[in-house]
């Protein structure tokens, strides 16, 4: 019979942290399922343990597994007018952007939004004065190693090349923090029920996964009902059988779903597309 004390998983870490025929991925195993004892038994909350799996995952995970792909960076153009960079820039309300020359391979610096600000006080502002340096990291890096490198350098941001030498996309320190502490939300970030669905254009949306199907149905006049799922997370994960990337692109109905920010564990943001016509 398993001893209920609370000291009972304390002895059994020991133990597993002594023992030395175990391979690596045993000791893993071992250590998660002890942890888990730990939460059963009041000495681990939920969010605690959360944070621990997210370190592990960290460590197995690479730049190439969380990357925003090259297709859904908002890229500042070198060539552009000045009034256009800070259109694109206020309208993507990020605070960082990969500029490029010629092509989209050629990111010769990092813009930072607040930088822009000169533009109104100085009167030879030139925007390429202002880059700063581009960090690139190949998409094999293992985001334990990408995260020590963006605090001992200072980085916020990473462009993430491929075996070809290509950009495949870029990586931020946020990224790597969301895999061990959940989402990170910000100022620009939807914050309440209201702000679940946020029109994007004509008949596309910006949406939460934790919406409900209840308010998909209300907003985008779908249909959808399912006894096992409530939000639009579960319904799509539901779907394809798994917590997909980001990236994917899942059809649910006369949705398109693209996934914009997830982790290994579930959907943050989804860009939803009505793509197909309603029947009336």
């Amino acid at each position: 019979m398993t001893d209920p004390s609370p000291t009972n998983w304390i002895f059994r870490l020991i133990n597993f942290l002594g023992a030395k025929h175990h391979t690596p991925q045993e000791k893993r195993k071992e250590l998660l399922h002890t942890l888990h004892l730990a939460k059963v038994e009041g000495l681990l909350d939920s969010d605690a343990l959360s944070m621990i799996e997210g370190v592990f995952q960290v460590s197995e995970l690479s730049a190439k597994d969380i990357l925003l792909p090259r297709g859904q960076i908002d890229w500042v153009d070198a060539q552009d007018p000045i009034e256009i960079i800070i259109e694109k820039v206020i309208e993507a309300t990020h605070s960082r952007f990969p500029v490029f020359d010629g092509t989209r391979d050629n990111v010769i610096g990092i813009l930072l939004a607040k930088d822009l600000l000169r533009h109104g006080v100085e009167k030879d502002f030139n925007l390429r004065d202002w880059l700063r340096p581009a960090v690139f990291i190949p998409d094999s890096k293992r985001l334990s190693v990408l995260l020590k490198d963006f605090r001992s350098n200072r980085n916020h941001l990473a462009i993430v090349v491929d075996e070809y030498g290509g950009v495949a996309g870029i990586i931020t320190i946020e990224d790597v923090l969301e895999q061990i502490v959940g989402d990170i939300e910000d100022e620009h970030d939807m914050d309440d029920e209201a702000d679940n669905i946020l029109p994007i254009s004509e008949n596309k949306y910006r949406v939460r996964g934790i919406t409900s199907l209840e308010q998909i149905n209300a907003t985008l006049g779908t249909d959808f009902i399912d006894e096992d799922v409530d939000t639009i997370a579960g319904l799509v994960i539901q779907q394809i059988g798994r917590v997909p990337k980001r990236g994917d692109v899942i059809e649910l109905g006369p949705l398109q779903c693209e996934i914009q920010r997830a982790d290994p564990r579930q959907i943050h943001i989804l860009i939803v597309l009505k793509n197909l016509p309603l029947e009336s």
